[in-house]
């Protein structure tokens, strides 16, 4: 039976049945994917402001007075806090609502990038920059807010498209500005010029969300699915592997250029023309990992994905000994891709998960889907917390090598022995067996779901 259109208060949508596929034709369709458009939007800039700092340091020359060691801890606070502050953006969306939440958390925008615009001049202390960064690491935190959004519009067998799509639109935030940074640059503009493109285009994507998005009555208040989720041993699992694919992708983006200048002795110029490719490239292929994770299960797609992340990697340590620039970039570049497919095949992994689990447990139908829909939601903003912190780690983990051995290849070696931790992982807990057992009472057809997202 198609479910009733949904009706509003404003811009409260009160009944939301995305699984009836009469109501899903005929009108939650459109409205799922208006807001998901919308979405991107902000969580492209969001992304865009939390790596500003990727791009800055490389601006702040000699006159400065920073050193290699400053820039990578500058970049790892700034990361630290964008990972913190997931936490409390997975909460707010039940507090306030999707779209008045997207409204809020676009407008804060404006405070790290005109401070930064503010003090973005040499002579500023160190300390200074640290705090201002602080600030910028709220950006990090429009992804969870997103994903949790994003997760309760759209019915199960399209989660892995919609969710790629929505934070592969946001993750091209990270080359975009990069981008206009390398144009910046090459027209001798400075950093502050940079500062004031974003500034107009944070009013924008704020402006947008107010006008055209919808908040979902039966996700507000629903703030104990979060504790549910923390409670659940399998968000701590995919978090593991969360922090191998989006740590990679966001650590890298924050530590490529500042590699390629203190290692290989490019200019920031030089750099710039590099850094794009990668995270611009991983961004792109998200959707497809999410894509891919639809048709042939996201563990399957996630184990592999490991396999060629830890080969690039090992290439990484023998290009860098070697200290050949074309064969560390190409692959670096292909690190990053690897991860941006990660990134989705992990995401399409959460509501499979919690799916099968709901089975499990005896649910039905709509009791099922209701569940799982819930859980995976919630898990997701924890999730992508602590994906985060892989980014803060693979900062930290270059700047300690740099100092001990004036090189990257010691972090290359750790990054690949997790990579390996990863892969087991992956296979242990959602190859080698069911997530749950099918109940006795469960029919022919259930017990056919129930295996198919037992594998994810």
């Amino acid at each position: 039976m198609t479910a009733p259109a949904p009706t509003r208060r404003g811009r409260w949508i009160e009944r939301w049945d995305p699984e009836d596929e009469g109501f899903w034709n005929a009108t939650g369709e459109r409205i799922a994917r208006r807001n998901l458009w919308f979405s991107v939007l902000s969580e492209h800039i969001g992304f865009s402001v939390w790596t500003l700092w990727s791009v800055l340091v490389l601006f702040m020359g000699p006159e400065y007075g920073l050193t290699p060691a400053d820039k990578f801890l500058l970049t790892s606070v700034v990361t630290l806090v964008g990972a913190v502050v997931r936490v409390p953006y997975t909460f707010a969306v039940a507090v306030f609502g999707g779209r008045n939440w997207t409204v809020i958390s676009a407008s804060l925008l404006l405070v790290p990038t005109v401070a930064a615009f503010t003090v973005m001049e040499p002579g500023t202390s160190f300390s200074t920059f640290l705090l201002v960064g602080l600030l910028a690491g709220i950006g990090g935190g429009n992804f969870a807010s997103s994903m949790t959004n994003i997760n309760a519009f759209f019915p199960l067998r399209r989660k892995g498209w919609a969710l790629g799509l929505n934070a592969g639109g946001g993750n091209i935030g990270v080359p975009v500005i990069q981008l206009a940074a390398l144009a910046i640059i090459g027209a001798s503009g400075g950093p502050r010029v940079l500062l004031g493109v974003y500034i107009p285009l944070i009013v924008v994507a704020a402006v947008c969300a107010a006008l055209f998005m919808d908040n979902l009555a039966s996700v507000k208040n629903d703030t104990g699915a979060a504790k549910d989720a923390a409670r659940d041993g399998h968000t701590w699992i995919m978090a593991v592997l969360y922090i191998g694919t989006f740590g990679s992708f966001i650590g890298y983006s924050f530590a490529f250029g500042q590699v390629l200048t203190i290692q290989f002795g490019r200019t920031p110029l030089q750099a710039a023309y590099l850094t794009f490719i990668g995270p611009l490239l991983g961004s792109l292929i998200r959707p497809l990992g999410g894509w891919l994770a639809d048709r042939y299960g996201g563990a399957r797609i996630t184990l592999w994905n490991y396999v060629g992340m830890a080969a690039a990697t090992a290439v990484l340590i023998v290009a860098g000994m070697q200290k050949s620039l074309p064969l560390f970039v190409s692959v670096f570049v292909v690190l990053f891709v690897l991860s941006g497919l990660g990134n989705g095949s992990t995401f399409k992994m959460i509501p499979g998960i919690f799916q099968a689990k709901a089975l499990a447990r005896g649910l039905e139908g709509e009791a099922a889907v209701a569940h799982g829909r819930r859980l995976s939601g919630a898990s997701m903003g924890l999730i992508g917390a602590v994906g985060a912190l892989g980014g803060v780690g693979i900062n930290l983990a270059f700047r300690q090598s740099f100092l001990a051995y004036g090189s990257g290849t010691g972090a290359f070696v750790a990054f690949l022995a997790y990579y390996g931790l990863c892969f087991v992982v992956t296979w242990a807990v959602y190859l080698r067996r069911p997530i749950g057992r099918v109940p006795a009472t469960a029919s022919a057809s259930e017990e056919k779901a129930q295996l198919s997202y037992a594998e994810v």
